[in-house]
């Protein structure tokens, strides 16, 4: 199953663009159903940080609701596409200021050079 960009879950928030409620509610709650049932026992998260809270998304989005100072990592992808949108109003000039900091991969995304 696919999470990210998933076509039910887009189809339900044009539904809900255009008014639909009703319709935009099922088919979200179509999605979370087959999310359930699809990771009821397999790993969802994308989070490719190492972290004691990988997969447990209540704990680690209240974790971060706490400390207001980043996102989880697993929601960095789509902000940062939208910012990227936002960077373009000044040709990216942003990118020349921004020093990222170095993050602690779990162990089957490191490299040998880590």
């Amino acid at each position: 199953m696919k999470i990210e960009h998933n076509p039910k879950e887009l189809e339900a928030m044009k539904e809900f663009h255009r008014g639909n409620r009703a319709e935009g509610l099922k088919l979200q709650e179509e999605f979370a159903a087959e999310f359930r049932k699809e990771y009821a026992d397999k790993d969802h998260c994308p989070c490719k940080k190492a972290c004691r809270y990988h997969g447990n998304c209540k704990e680690c989005v209240a974790i971060h609701r706490a400390h207001q100072e980043h996102v989880p990592n697993c929601m960095r992808e789509m902000l940062n596409r939208k910012i990227r949108m936002l960077s373009e109003l000044t040709e990216h000039s942003i990118a020349s200021e921004i020093e990222p900091p170095r993050e602690v991969l779990r162990k089957e995304f490191q490299t040998i050079s880590d």
